[in-house]
């Protein structure tokens, strides 16, 4: 258990870059606290103590302000992150290195016994406000967007976003395209990805694409010309003088 422990705190400096030191993390994150009352909370439901268990649970709910079912399975270096309003189901499955951010619902549809809430698998990431609702699977690496309702399985590495969730997976050949554009024109694309909903982001990578469009059509132009005019790659174009453009108005031009 106290391997755990250093496991889990050790996750949070890696995945909290205002982390300075071990006291400070074991004093003033309130998510690692969760955790900690929960992996005794959850001993203590496997070994029949189940009303024991609700107490402690309760207990670390008023501290914490996250609210963890003893009866969840926790993976390890599991992080969550600010953590007010965190609700995590019963029958819950957590995997490992899995981040929550603060008002995370993993929740159930139905009040049927049973399984009735998610199971996530390693490395995922469930951003702010989202909700996971239903006894389905979150498969590996995937990642769900800030207040995104889920209700429906979700594959490994995808990235869920909107009400409801909506899955969008990134084509490997049109990515591989756009950084070649990327890289000729020398612009960063910084965490641009088709996986993001943001519209200015999804308004760049279409320029991009349309670049790279362009540009794919001028080089079959230039070959074709080429070949109707050998000398014409030696062909020096006219230069254009700005004096030629004074006086000239942007409506003109």
């Amino acid at each position: 258990m106290f391997k755990g422990i250093k496991e889990d705190i050790k996750s949070v400096f890696d995945r909290d870059p205002a982390a300075r030191n071990t006291f400070e993390v074991l004093t003033n994150y309130p998510g690692l606290h969760a955790l900690i009352f929960h992996r005794l909370a959850h001993w203590l439901w496997g070994n029949g103590l189940m009303w024991l268990a609700r107490i402690l649970s309760t207990f670390s709910r008023w501290l914490t302000g996250i609210e963890i079912h003893p009866g969840a399975i926790i993976g390890r270096r599991f992080f969550i992150d600010h953590g007010m309003g965190v609700v995590i189901g019963e029958t819950t499955v957590v995997g490992d290195d899995v981040t929550l951010y603060q008002g995370v619902t993993l929740g159930g549809t139905s009040w049927n016994k049973g399984k009735r809430h998610p199971t996530l698998g390693n490395a995922v990431v469930v951003g702010a406000g989202a909700k996971v609702l239903g006894p389905f699977e979150v498969g590996d690496n995937a990642k769900i967007g800030s207040n995104a309702v889920v209700t429906k399985a979700v594959p490994a590495g995808a990235t869920v976003v909107g009400i409801p969730g909506r899955i969008i997976i990134a084509s490997p050949a049109g990515e591989s395209k756009r950084k070649v554009m990327e890289e000729k024109i020398g612009f960063d694309a910084y965490g641009l990805s088709e996986e993001m909903p943001d519209p200015v982001a999804r308004s760049i990578r279409s320029m991009l694409d349309h670049m790279h469009a362009v540009d794919e059509r001028m080089e079959r132009m230039c070959k074709a010309l080429e070949k109707l005019d050998c000398e014409y790659q030696n062909k020096v174009m006219p230069p254009l003088n700005d004096e030629d453009f004074k006086g000239v108005s942007a409506e003109d031009q």
